[in-house]
């Protein structure tokens, strides 16, 4: 196995790890929401009065923030290794995951354990557990 030295970025990892916490505090503290994509993109989908301003520009802030990127810095390809089938394959199954486990990674995972939520506790480690698994069967050879 070799291991990409120059792929791991710490310095910039930390920063957008604190600037996701500092947007879900900012959320919850101010809205009363929680930062759960899953969560705010349904909230779209069955709307109710006075509760989807707040929705759209989340969501326009997740596809606004890319393209503000690109004007400074070189946007990389994306590279689908599995191809376009596997990909759209997989994320249905995200989506059929966060319907069954009540929410998605990040708001289990950044807003339910900040909040010390014990159903969130099982169920990053149960999105964790699965994800080792899958990588251990899919890149390490054990199914061809």
């Amino acid at each position: 196995m070799n291991i990409a030295w120059n792929a791991i970025t710490p310095y910039a990892s930390l920063a957008g790890g604190a600037v996701i916490g500092l947007a879900a505090s900012l959320l919850v503290l101010f809205n009363g929401r929680i930062a759960g994509i899953s969560g705010v993109l349904g909230g779209l989908l069955k709307p109710q009065g006075g509760d989807t301003g707040w929705r759209f520009a989340f969501i326009g802030g997740l596809v606004a923030a890319p393209a503000v990127h690109a004007l400074f810095a070189a946007v990389p390809a994306p590279h689908f290794p599995a191809g376009w089938g596997a990909t759209a394959l997989a994320g249905v199954l995200v989506g059929v995951g966060t319907r069954y486990g009540s929410g998605c990674t990040s708001g289990h995972g950044v807003c339910g354990l900040s909040r010390l939520s014990p159903r969130s506790l099982v169920a990053t480690l149960t999105f964790m557990l699965a994800g080792f698994a899958t990588v251990l069967v899919v890149r390490h050879g054990l199914v061809h």
